[in-house]
């Protein structure tokens, strides 16, 4: 059976909230009766992506509104 995984990747502060933020990555991992495969990445967001996604334009990767700024970098 397939596991899909929510964790936490790091603590990074954002410039556009001013405080640390929580970057999560989920993660899916191949069934057990599957040969060995390597976990795949769905997808990366930031925990206070909703709170982003109230302002007026667009923010960040991780709100998924700003393909072009990164906010860790």
């Amino acid at each position: 059976m397939t596991a899909k995984i929510v964790k936490v990747e790091k603590n990074v502060y954002c410039e556009r909230l001013q405080e640390n933020v929580v970057i999560e990555v989920e993660t899916v991992y191949a069934a057990e009766n599957l040969p060995d495969q390597a976990p795949r990445i769905l997808s990366r967001r930031c925990a206070h992506a909703i709170e982003c996604n109230l302002v007026e334009h667009p923010v960040c990767v991780f709100c998924g509104t700003n393909p072009n700024f990164d906010p860790t970098e």
